[in-house]
Order: structure tokens, then sequence, then C-alpha cells
């Protein structure tokens, strides 16, 4: 059986050099052994002239090329003063080209920084770019708005788009579980041709002059999903004509990661969240639905947890759990033409037949399978009706869907009013929505690339029993999705998002064999520090990209022990929000087309012959168009996962191995007392981690007021912090160290240390047999050992040993890679 592997960039570095009739884009991989060079005209005022020869270039190929050109275009023949080929930007990708009144701009990444790891795949934030146009200043044709549209370049560095830079197999528009799946795809040598649309040809095989067995594995790439893409329209121009190494496709949202220490073994939480780049817009801007089913504020949120102690992405352990929030998808809209708190909601079009409605979760089960579960959390009580409106559209079109679908995979619907529950001195909001979580998850399962570890027979649970999803012999597959919505899909549905990954998180860390229950409570190291502000940043990111404000209601405060101090800021970011949406927009009145469709079967073709498994990981005719297939050897460098990331032929630095900042739960989260137990599972009193802060303060400030009483600074008998705040004293040793030091130590002790005895008592940590001041004796070596220092002295003396067949791949390989 053929292995299927990741296809690795083949352009990862891009420099751009110019002429006064064109650009040069030459980009090469990281290891600077194949470049490919992309040519722009710059003689075209208003068309886009791109020409892409295909050819793959050596490094010496590439420097003869480009002095060459420097030799062509100087104004003088054998004139060195002026260059006529000159460097003009270093960059990491193209994010594409864009027009506006004059001719286009090329866009490029200029600068990003690391922000997760996941598997050895890198996930980049743009940090800047360059917009550079294209035509010469002979021929540019000058428009006086010009300038004013170009400003909006600084979009690309102020809202949150993310970049998979290194591999195609890891395409950051799709969940890690359709991902992965696709590497568990089964091909065979046929479909590889068959699958091979690109048109380029396989990779030249050295082992076949030398009769040598040639390793057959299939290079998966993977189509992007078109609703995640941001940038699409600006590689529209150019997406037939260049290689698809060329292609960058960048998404928008979140991404953050923090590292959960168990015990010394590391644990890596990721946080991504792609928003639709369909019917997109800010708030009161973007309401509801639009004609094809795409709704407003749509962002897919996935938890990955893996095993950062294996770095691979097909030999680690990973687990996932994928859930959306998005606009009620009706035909709604709010008038902000007047300013008030809460503009009024209209139902701009009657849709009987919850036509718009069927579109949307069309699509759901299309990506997601079935059970479709809803989470409503708008109000269902009010005074004057407001919210209660789409709770009244709402239900009737669920009811609706439903009829027509099978019962087993029926759209579940979920209301209730959050907002009043929270008032409520009787109710505990977290609590219910624990209950909640719980049946979700049981529903609609989790993906785990593993099969049921051992320890999960031997610490059998119950809840483990009557998990949802589908078991495969790999592991588990999530089946369905949660969607979370209330009125603008920010505070209430992220608490409740983070509630669901919290129980989702349990089970995760649970199916990995990390902790020997699925659940996990508050006051933890893990949860209300570490895994609260990994959703508290997410929730802030997507409020301001959608809102103009961070979150105004967060986890604390619907816990009800946020401190005082938090009202004021919630009081402060209702007022920005109202502000930006107020006086920052402007109102766009939505345009609907009539389409007839059929009422009855409002679901696509195919898609419930595979239910409840979704149907974009289906494996069948009309979704193998979406995967390209390269036939290569296991040596090809496209391949070489490992080559990749480690470098192991070059030099590699600090900076660029530790880039990422990335959050510690031992370091940042756990208490500083010494003798606590270190697990970030055990629950921790609520004012524990307060007073150690309060006790830092308190002994910085009388530290502080001392030093100013010295030198006469301050008055002692009016200084507050030295009279009110309590005196902070040290921790016995007792309680440090479990034991007590006296002034004199006593006779036994004296006498068991001249006797030695502690050494007899405990076993020595040193892996020497004698390992004292007096005497070291060398540890004993196997005899495999010696062999290969013996071979390796007898090599440097010239004495060099018949080389085997495995030594023979690899050093071909070797001068394959660097210099072929």
């Amino acid at each position: 059986m053929p292995v299927n592997a990741a296809v690795i960039r083949g352009v990862q570095k891009l420099v751009l050099y110019e002429t006064r009739a064109r650009y040069f884009l030459v980009g090469s991989n990281n290891a600077q052994t194949k470049h490919r060079v992309l040519k722009i005209d710059r003689t075209e005022p208003r068309d886009l002239v791109v020409i892409d020869d295909k050819h793959v270039y050596s490094q010496q190929e590439v420097r003869e090329l480009l002095g060459r050109l420097d030799l062509g275009n100087r104004t003088k023949i054998g004139q060195k003063g002026s260059s006529g080929l000159s460097r003009a930007v270093s960059a990491y990708g193209i994010v594409g080209f864009v027009q506006f009144l004059e001719g286009y701009y090329i866009v490029l990444i200029t600068k990003r920084r690391r922000m997760a790891d996941i598997g050895g795949h890198s996930i980049y934030k743009i940090e800047d770019t360059n917009m550079i146009y294209i035509p010469n200043d002979s021929v540019r044709v000058t428009h006086p708005d010009e300038a004013r549209l170009q400003n909006i370049s600084h979009l690309l560095r102020s809202l949150y788009f993310f970049s998979s830079q290194s591999l195609y197999s890891y395409d950051l528009s799709h969940s890690l579980q359709c991902n992965m799946t696709l590497l568990q795809m089964p091909c065979d040598a046929g479909e590889s041709e068959e699958l091979n649309t690109s048109g380029r040809q396989d990779s030249f095989d050295i082992f076949e002059e030398e009769g040598l067995p040639t390793p057959v594995v299939h290079g998966l790439i993977n189509e992007p999903y078109a609703k995640y893409v941001w940038n699409a329209r600006l590689l529209e121009k150019v997406k037939d004509i260049v290689h698809p190494d060329w292609l960058l496709y960048i998404i928008h949202g979140f991404c953050g990661q923090s590292k959960l220490l168990i015990y010394g073994r590391p644990v890596h939480v990721t946080l991504i969240a792609r928003r639709s780049s369909r019917f997109a817009g800010t708030r009161f801007l973007k309401r509801g639905a639009n004609c094809e089913g795409d709704v407003a504020n749509e962002v897919e949120t996935e938890q990955i947890i893996h095993d950062a102690s294996v770095m691979s992405l097909t030999a680690g352990s990973f687990s996932s759990c994928v859930q959306v929030r998005g606009s009620v998808p009706l035909y709604w809209s709010q008038d902000i033409s007047t300013m008030m708190p809460k503009p009024p909601i209209r139902l701009d079009q009657a849709d009987p037949y919850a036509h718009v409605a069927a579109l949307h979760f069309d699509q759901m089960l299309q990506r997601f399978g079935s059970p479709i579960i809803i989470l409503n959390l708008v109000k269902k009580r009010e005074k004057r009706k407001h919210e209660k409106i789409l709770s009244e559209e709402f239900y009737p079109a669920i009811t609706n869907l439903n009829q027509f679908l099978p019962p087993e995979h029926g759209i579940e619907y979920i209301a209730w009013d959050m907002a009043r529950y929270t008032k409520s001195k009787l109710c505990n909001v977290l609590d219910r929505l624990s209950m909640i979580a719980e049946n979700v998850v049981k529903r609609t399962g989790f993906f785990v690339n593993r099969p049921d570890f051992y320890c999960h027979t031997l610490r059998p649970d119950e809840r483990w029993g009557d998990l949802g999803g589908k078991v495969t012999p790999n592991g588990r597959l999530q089946t369905g999705v949660l969607r979370t919505n209330c009125v603008d899909c920010l505070d209430r549905t992220n608490t409740a998002q983070f509630m669901v990954g919290k129980c989702a998180l349990a089970y995760q860390l649970y199916a990995l064999g990390m902790i020997d229950k699925p659940k996990l409570q508050f006051d933890t190291d893990c949860i209300s520090r570490l895994f609260e502000e990994l959703y508290e940043d997410h929730g802030d990111t997507l409020s301001l990209q959608y809102g103009g404000s961070q979150l105004v209601h967060r986890v604390k405060t619907y816990r009800k022990i946020a401190p005082w101090t938090q009202h004021s800021k919630d009081i402060m970011q209702t007022l920005s929000r109202y502000y930006s949406n107020a006086f920052s927009g402007k109102h766009l009145d939505a345009a609907f087309m009539l389409v007839t469709a059929c009422y009855t079967h409002w679901w696509t073709d195919g898609v419930l012959t595979f239910l409840p498994s979704p149907y974009d990981e289906a494996q069948c005719e009309k979704n193998r168009r979406k995967v390209t297939v390269k036939r290569v050897n296991r040596f090809d460098e496209s391949i070489d996962i490992y080559t990749e990331i480690f470098k192991p032929y070059e030099l590699t630095s600090f900076d660029d191995t530790f880039s990422i900042a990335m959050t510690n739960s031992a370091r940042e989260f756990m208490p500083k007392t010494v003798g606590l137990d270190p697990s970030p599972f055990t629950v921790r009193k609520p004012d524990e981690s307060a007073k150690s802060v309060l006790g830092n303060h308190s002994n910085m400030l009388n530290s502080v007021c001392r030093l100013c009483v010295t030198f006469d600074l301050i008055d002692p008998l009016t200084c507050v912090t030295l009279q009110d705040l309590p005196q902070q004293r040290l921790p016995p040793v007792r309680e440090t160290y479990g034991l007590n030091l006296l002034a004199i130590p006593p006779d036994e002790d004296i006498l068991i240390y001249h006797r030695s005895e502690i050494q007899e008592k405990y076993a020595p940590v040193s892996l020497f047999p004698s390992d004292s001041i007096y005497e070291v004796s060398a540890p004993e070596v196997d005899i495999q050992s010696r062999e290969v220092f013996e071979c390796h002295v007898q090599t440097g003396r010239g004495w060099v040993r018949t080389l085997c067949q495995e030594d023979v791949l690899m050093y071909r390989e070797y001068i394959k890679n660097r210099y072929m």
C-alpha cells in the first residue's frame, strides 16, 4: 500500500528585482536549492501581464540569469556605475494583485510573526505588507483619487490575517480533521496519474540508472475552502497562469497557542478562528443572511490539542473540536439612522419556506455532517419586543426544514434566555451551560487521530461509552457541529463557546491519556487561567473585528466573581461599542434576489448518502477533483518534512527556533508557593492567587515607602501604606521545605553527617558507579556503541568501511537535494 505524505511548499522566500521594463520575482524554498522566476511586464499602463516559464532553476542557474539580466539592461555596455537590475524588496509571499483607478499593484508580505506550530506546520501572522505599483513612470496614467484608495493597504496590518507558509497539506481554511483524513486517503498508481491535473511531470528518479528499488509515495495537495479564503479575488487574475507554488491563501480571524505542562509533559492548546469572507462586514452594517445563505459574523472556531513531545503530524497524537458562531439566518437588519443604544430589529423580507435558512444549513451539512445543533441565546421575555422577533421567526424556519429531513439527521434547536438567567440570583448560568455543553459534546463527538488507549480499559468512565461521533480504526471523527448565536454573536456567544470548549478539552485530554477522567474543574491553572485567557483573547479579537470594541461581559462576569474594577471597564466597552457603531459606519441597504428552488428537497444531492459524516470529507468521485496527487519517491525533497523543519545541513538561529512567545501554564499561572501540587488540574482556592499578588504588591509598596521615609521624602505618620497594609512575613522553613532548621544542629545529625550514612541510605543519582571528589569511575559502554566509535576513529585515519545500500541511498539523496 503506498504511503501518503505532505507536499512542501516550493516558494517560501521571495526577492523582487526591477528593471525599467520588467519586474523579476525570484522565489525559492527554505534551503534555496530550487528557484522559480516570475516575470511581470511594466510597460502596460492598465493590464496585468505575468509570465511564468514553469522552469525550476538551481542556485547557480538563477545567479547566471540575474547576471545576464543585469548586463543586458545597463545603459551602456561595459558600464558598471549604474546597474540595470536592482533589488527592490524581500518578502515571504504574494497576497495578490489589485487595481484601483490606475494600473495594477503587487502586494507582498514583508514581515511576519510566528503564532503557532501544529506538528511542524508553522502558522504566521502578517505583520506588514508592501504594495508596489507595477507600471513605470513613463506609462503611468494618473488619477486624483488613486492615493486615497491606496491607503486601504493598512488593513492587512490592522486586521488579523494568518497564513500557513510551510506546507500545502495543512491548509488553514480546513479543519485538522479534514487535513489528517486527507493524508489517510487510499490512492493507487492509476488514481495518481488521473488526479494529477496540474500538468507537471513526476519527480526525477535518481535510482533508475542504478537498478535500485524505488519506494513509491503519493504526495497530496489539497484545494482550500473558498469560504474562508480572503485573498481569492486578489489571486484570480494569475491563478490559472502561474505555478501553484506561487499561490498563498490567507485566512482572517484569530490564532493563539498556549503550553499546558502536565508534570513536565508539554501539551499545546491551540485556538484557531476562521472568519467567513462571504457577507462580511461590521456590526449593524451586516445582519442576518444574504440570498445565498451566507450569514453575518460567521466564524468557525477550532480547538486543537496535541502532544508537543512528538513533533510530527503523522506520528504525533492530535485532537480537535470545531464549533461555529453566526448571525440568525433570516432576512433582518437594524436601522442606525437614529442614534439609539439598541436600534429596532426589523424583518426585511418574508420567507415563508425558509429558503435562506435552507441554503445556510445545506452548507453546514456538507462541511460538518449531522447533527447540526443550534444554541439560540437571544431573549425570550421582553417588555418591548426586540430580540424576541428573531426567535419567533427562527424556530418555525427550523421546524419547516426538519419535516423533510430524516428524523435521525434533523436539526436540533436549543433556546435559552441567557441574559434573563444572568440577572437571577438563584440560577448559576455556567452550570446550565455546562449541562448543555456535555450533551453537545456527547452528540457530536470530536476528532482524535489515535484509537482508544489501554488506559481507557483500565480506568473506564461511564461518560466515554456513549460518546457520539464516528469511531474508525484510526481514531474518532467529529460528526456534526454546535452553532451558537445571540444577537451580535459576541459576549454571550463567546461564554457559551468557552463552556463547550472546556467540556471538550476534558474529553480530548482523556482521549490522549493525559487525565484519568473526562472532567475538569474551575479554579484550576488549566481552566480558570490558561484556557479562560485563551478564549477571552479569542473573543476580544473577534469582537474588535465585528463590533469595534472588546468583550463587554466575560466569563468572570457570568461567574459573578469579577472584581469591582471590571464593572467600570464593562461600561467603557459598552460606550466604545456604541460610539463605533453609531458614528463610524454608514448604513447599507441589502439587495435581495428572487431564487426559484425546491423547498422540500433543500439539500445538495448526495449529502444525505454520507450522513452523519460530512460530505466534503467523503471519498466520492465528486470530491476527488479537490485533491491533486503527485507520485514521488520517499527520498524526494518535496516531502522531506524532517529536513524542512530541522535543517540538519545548515546553521539555525535561536530566534527562528524559539520565535513563538507561548504562554506556559507552569510559568505564568501556577502559584509560586513551593510545596503545592504542580498539576494544572488541581483546584486552587479562588483567593489564593489574589493573596499572592496582593502580598507581592504590599511588599513592593512597603519597601518603596520605607525607602522614601529614609530619605525624608514622606512623613511616616501620614503614610497609608505603612499603617494600613498588612505586614508580610516569610513562610516558615517547614512550610517551604518540609523540615525545620535549628540554630545548632543536634548531635545525632552531626554524627550522621560525619559517618556519611546519607549515601548508604539513598541511591546515587549519577550514572557513574563511583562519583565523588576522590574517585570517578566511567560508566560501561555497550558493544554496539564501541563499534560505532571505533568505525568513526578508523574513518578519520583513512580506513573507510564498505558502504551498504542504505548509505548509498542516503548519500545520493543528499547530493540530489543539495546540488541537483
